[in-house]
């Protein structure tokens, strides 16, 4: 996008931001997270299995996912493209056992992966 110095032109982006924003938060299903350990490891976790039933990302209805980092800090990222993520480190270091007494499979995705 080219830098535009028009306050017109720039209300008229923001408001289609807000709009766009808004029709996310008000009319899609979304999945939200909560993960403090990526300050720690870097990752998010990103369940797919649980009790060797599918489970979070390969069972959800979700349009999106939000990942609650902080109270500053909400990432959204469509629930498709996450998933497109997830399946290129199935099979890696990346695909791992968590959960209670590690019964869940999951992707630990680098979070620069979603940024």
């Amino acid at each position: 996008m080219n830098f535009n110095s028009d306050f017109k032109y720039d209300l008229q982006l923001g408001q289609l931001g807000e709009k766009y924003l808004n029709d996310i938060l008000a009319n899609k299903k979304i999945e939200v997270k909560t993960d403090l350990q990526f300050k720690d490891t870097g990752n998010i976790y990103i369940e797919y299995e649980s009790r060797n039933k599918p489970s979070g990302i390969a069972t959800t209805q979700s349009d999106w996912y939000a990942f609650v980092l902080s109270k500053e800090k909400i990432i959204l990222i469509a629930t498709d493209k996450l998933k497109d993520i997830c399946r290129k480190y199935i099979g890696t270091k990346f695909d791992k056992r968590g959960g209670d007494n590690n019964t869940s499979k999951g992707i630990c995705i680098p979070i620069k992966e979603i940024l």
